[in-house]
């Protein structure tokens, strides 16, 4: 069964949109139906019995599960604006760094250049993740 790689990728955003282990989403293997779980312990989805199946079942990844968050952040800086590598890095050490960083990209012309290389890499990276767990994903809505 191919699943749509949008319902992958929205899967991903729900899980990736907090901090790691607020959000999860489980992915069914053979139905492609995707059930979300929030921080509060309450499910947006009523959960399949047997979702501890780890043939059946398989838990989207969080961005830091992919090397998304800070790494990605410090190679886009390196890339584009090497001359506030030193600054991103005391951002990062402190709570809110990413709306700082946004803050700084914006006053430098690059906010809209960072959120096309974020959306590019987090694909890319999430159609990697699916092959190697052997996902088969279609890029048409199903």
């Amino acid at each position: 069964m191919d699943i749509s790689f949008e319902d992958i990728e929205l899967a991903f955003c729900y899980v990736s949109n907090d901090q790691m282990f607020s959000h999860s989403a489980i992915l069914c293997r053979e139905t492609g139906e995707i059930f979300c779980i929030s921080e509060l312990g309450d499910s947006e989805d009523d959960l399949p019995e047997d979702i501890e199946d780890p043939d059946k079942y398989i838990s989207i990844p969080h961005k830091n599960d992919l090397g998304l968050g800070k790494p990605l952040v410090i190679e886009f800086t390196s890339q584009y604006l090497p001359e506030q590598i030193d600054r991103v890095y005391s951002i990062f050490r402190r709570k809110g760094a990413y709306s700082r960083y946004k803050e700084l990209l914006e006053k430098k012309g690059f906010l809209d250049k960072w959120y096309r290389f974020e959306d590019e890499r987090q694909k890319a990276a999430l159609k990697e993740w699916c092959r190697e767990n052997e996902i088969r994903y279609t890029d048409k809505p199903v």
